[in-house]
C-alpha cells in the first residue's frame, strides 16, 4: 500500500510500544443492583493488540461500556496519561477513543457515506482524503458508497462500523466481538485489516472476542474474564500453549 502524507497523519508512533495507552485499575461495574465486573486491572501497551477472552455473560461488553462510561462503575481509567475516570462519553471519545459495539452499531437510514462523515463529526479538517483511504482498505463500502447502511450485509455492515470508528483519527480503537455472526471468510479478512493496521499504522486496539484463535494471532497480551473477574494475563503466545484456555476457548 503506499503511503501519502494524509495516510501518516492518521498513524500513531509505534516506535512507544512501552507506553501504556490504556491503564485500568480496581474496576467495579454494575446494571442496577447487579454487579457484573469485580476489581477488575489491565493495561493496553501504545501500537499494540490487547485481547480480553472470555464466555458469553463474563462481562467483555461491560468492561468496553465501562471504559467509555457507557454504565455504572468505580476504579480508576486512565487513558494516553489522562485520567478519564467518570468523564462523559462524548468527553472521552474528543480525547480520541473510538469504540465499535457488538452489532454493528451503523445508522441504518444514513448511506454508506454519510456513515463515514458521521464518524469524523469531531474533527474540523478536510474528511475527504480519510474516506478515501478507507475506501481503499475496504472497497465493497466503495461499491455501495450512496447504499442504505441498513441494506448492507452483516460483513458489510461490520466493515462499516470500523471504518465509521477510524474516521475518528483515533489513538485507541475498542471492538466489541466483531466477528460475531459473520461468515469464516468475512471474519479471516476482517482479522487481516487489523493486523495491517496495528502494523502499518501503529494503530492500538483492545479486542474483545469469542473467536480466540484469530484474536490471539494479531494480539500481543490477552487477558482472560470469567465471571466478572480477569483469571488469565498472559501473552497472546503464552495463552495460545495454555492448556486450560486452550480447552476452554481454542477448541484443543
Amino acid at each position: 500500500m503506499t503511503e501519502t502524507k494524509d495516510d501518516k497523519a492518521t498513524q500513531i508512533d509505534a516506535g512507544s510500544s512501552n507506553k501504556t495507552m490504556l491503564s485500568v485499575k480496581n474496576l467495579d461495574a454494575s446494571y442496577g443492583q447487579i454487579q457484573v465486573l469485580r476489581d477488575i486491572n489491565f493495561e493496553v501497551p501504545t501500537g499494540e493488540v490487547s485481547v480480553i477472552l472470555g464466555a458469553n455473560g463474563a462481562g467483555k461488553t461491560t468492561t468496553l461500556r465501562s471504559i467509555c462510561n457507557m454504565v455504572t462503575n468505580n476504579g480508576a481509567i486512565t487513558f494516553d496519561g489522562v485520567d478519564i475516570s467518570g468523564k462523559d462519553t462524548a468527553d472521552i471519545v474528543n480525547l480520541g477513543m473510538a469504540h465499535v459495539p457488538q452489532g454493528r452499531g451503523t445508522f441504518p437510514e444514513l448511506s454508506v457515506i454519510d456513515n463515514l462523515e458521521v464518524g469524523g463529526y469531531v474533527r474540523k479538517d478536510n474528511l475527504d482524503s480519510d474516506i478515501d483511504r478507507w475506501f481503499q482498505m475496504f472497497p465493497r463500502l466503495k461499491e455501495r458508497k450512496d447504499q442504505l447502511a441498513g441494506s448492507l450485509s452483516g460483513g458489510e455492515q461490520q466493515m462499516l462500523a470500523v471504518a465509521r470508528a477510524l474516521m475518528s483519527r483515533p489513538k485507541l480503537v475498542l471492538l466489541d466481538e466483531p466477528s460475531l455472526g459473520l461468515a469464516p471468510l468475512i471474519i479471516e479478512d476482517l482479522f487481516s485489516t487489523f493486523k495491517e493496521l496495528n502494523q502499518e499504522s501503529g494503530m492500538t486496539m483492545l479486542i474483545v472476542e469469542q473467536n480466540a484463535n484469530l484474536a490471539l494471532e494479531i494480539a500481543s497480551h490477552g487477558y482472560v474474564l470469567e465471571a466478572g473477574e480477569i483469571v488469565v494475563s498472559e501473552s497472546a503466545e503464552e495463552l495460545r500453549t495454555n492448556s486450560a484456555v486452550q480447552e476452554a476457548y481454542l477448541g484443543a
